[in-house]
């Protein structure tokens, strides 16, 4: 899942971003760096109920930074290894001209 520092994915990278604007969901990232965990360890650890935990992890998700394993009644949530690999060549082959292009062509 690695981008092309030639061609970066904008909306690849509007969604990892906005995923990793909030700080709970930092906390979910750096809590999953050690493993797996069950949605239930999550939620204790970081002392919020689950409904706002699984709205963090769905925009984890959504971002294809975390993934999801169903075990009986449990979510078990784990990091996608190669998530965030080539992010930083991306985002440093932005430059405004390009980004311009690019949105100018998804409009009118």
């Amino acid at each position: 899942m690695a981008m092309s520092p030639a061609v970066p994915d904008l909306r690849r990278l509007a969604r990892l971003f906005h995923a990793l604007s909030d700080e709970t969901r930092l906390c979910l990232l750096a809590m999953l760096r050690e493993g797996e965990r069950c949605v239930c360890d999550l939620s204790g650890a970081l002392g919020s109920g689950q409904s706002r935990l699984s709205f963090h992890l769905k925009t984890l998700k959504d971002a294809g930074l975390v993934q999801d394993r169903k075990e009986g009644r449990w979510s078990y949530y784990s990091l996608v290894p190669e998530a965030l690999e080539g992010l930083d060549e991306a985002v440093t082959a932005l430059s405004p001209t390009q980004a311009v292009r690019v949105v100018k062509a998804k409009c009118c």
